[in-house]
């Protein structure tokens, strides 16, 4: 039995951050997208915004939505994602913030609190998405 052979292709856009590091903003492959988790940073500053949880989470997820759309894809493809969160505590903040992005149709979810994230963002959100 053969399987079949899916290419991986890189997601490059300007509308996010370049990557800190050695890894893709996004990579498809077959019917897939999927993304680096997404920092809360500015794409015309640089910086991570400031304004709290709230405010980064938004941020976050315009930079997600922007990686998703530059694959093909958008957020109501969205069927997987991940919330890295530096504190718990927040998970309602963000959790509004959330809502205004995915209104219906929603992907599965994982929230998790870490130690620590890059550059002391208060956030990271990654995902899995179908392209159409």
């Amino acid at each position: 039995m053969s399987t079949p052979h899916h290419e991986k292709n890189i997601v490059t856009t300007d509308r996010v951050p370049k990557a800190i590091g050695p890894y893709s903003v996004g990579v498809t492959t077959g019917t897939l997208v999927f993304t680096a988790g997404q920092l809360p940073i500015d794409v015309a500053t640089g910086k991570i915004v400031e304004g709290g949880i709230q405010a980064q989470t938004r941020q976050a997820l315009i930079n997600l939505q922007a990686v998703i759309e530059a694959a093909g894809s958008s957020l109501d493809q969205v069927i997987k994602t991940t919330v890295f969160l530096q504190d718990m505590g927040e998970f309602a903040l963000m959790n509004e913030v959330y809502a205004s992005f995915f209104t219906s149709n929603y992907p599965a979810r994982s929230a998790v609190q870490v130690a620590a994230l890059p550059l002391n963002a208060a956030v990271e959100i990654e995902a899995v998405a179908l392209l159409p």
